[in-house]
């Protein structure tokens, strides 16, 4: 099969995944949002994964040239290089985005745009993790792989970034409502997101005993009840309150 071909197979189904969660979490949403609007939030998202990389790839570098325990690096590099840049920038993208647009009329708003801009961003990471290798291979295991890959990231990694990202709208949905409270609102929010998102990665990666596994399912099912709570919650309030 011509490369060019594999590429475009490549890109097209790794889209996919995110946008069926895009499709679910949007149901989530009474009054609907403008479609434009969405769909420039995804885009933002995929956007900013570019300078994310790019930092997160210096920050690698500095990190190997520093001697330090092997384990205590690798908490360093799953934490606060990969976990925290990726929440930080998701985050930016609604601070500058959304926040102060005329779009932004309920609360729920700041949550699922934020979930938005985390499936733009897991659509980009998602195609580099099926070009990796990109190569030559019989379009059935091309297919094959890519099949496996997308479904182990959709209720894996993918899941992950929607379910981080709505914490973080949460408590920025919270910090509205809450003008006393607004940096430390946002504060834990954005820690809640980064410590789980970072255990998660950790422990797929570097546990190898029967942890490796059960340590990210019982964050899944974690956030997933504080989602669910927390999207119920900011849909009683009734507007955005910045005071």
């Amino acid at each position: 099969m011509d490369f060019n071909y594999t590429i475009i197979i490549y890109v097209i189904l790794g889209v996919i995944p995110a946008l069926i969660w895009l499709a679910y979490y949007l149901r989530e949403d009474v009054h609907p949002e403008p479609k434009g609007m969405i769909w420039a939030v995804f885009l933002w998202g995929a956007v900013i994964t570019i300078p994310t990389f790019f930092i997160q790839i210096g920050l690698t570098t500095l990190l190997n040239g520093v001697e330090i325990n092997f384990m205590v690096k690798s908490l360093i590099y799953w934490f606060l290089v990969i976990a925290f840049t990726e929440e930080l920038f998701k985050y930016i993208v609604i601070r500058v985005k959304v926040v102060n647009s005329r779009h932004l009329d309920e609360p729920l708003d700041i949550m699922l745009y934020m979930v938005i801009a985390a499936l733009g961003f897991a659509a980009v990471e998602n195609i580099l993790y099926l070009l990796v290798p990109a190569g030559q291979m019989p379009f059935d295991q091309l297919i094959i792989r890519t099949l496996a890959i997308n479904f182990i990231r959709f209720v894996g990694a993918i899941f992950l970034h929607t379910l981080c990202s709505a914490v973080v709208g949460y408590a920025l949905a919270i910090s509205f409502c809450e003008e006393k409270n607004r940096i430390i609102s946002v504060f834990v929010g954005m820690l809640t997101a980064t410590l789980l998102h970072g255990l998660y990665d950790f422990s797929i990666i570097e546990i190898d005993n029967g942890f490796k596994f059960a340590i990210p399912v019982a964050i899944l099912i974690v956030l997933i009840v504080f989602v669910s709570m927390g999207f119920k919650k900011v849909e009683k309030l009734k507007s955005i309150c910045k005071t």
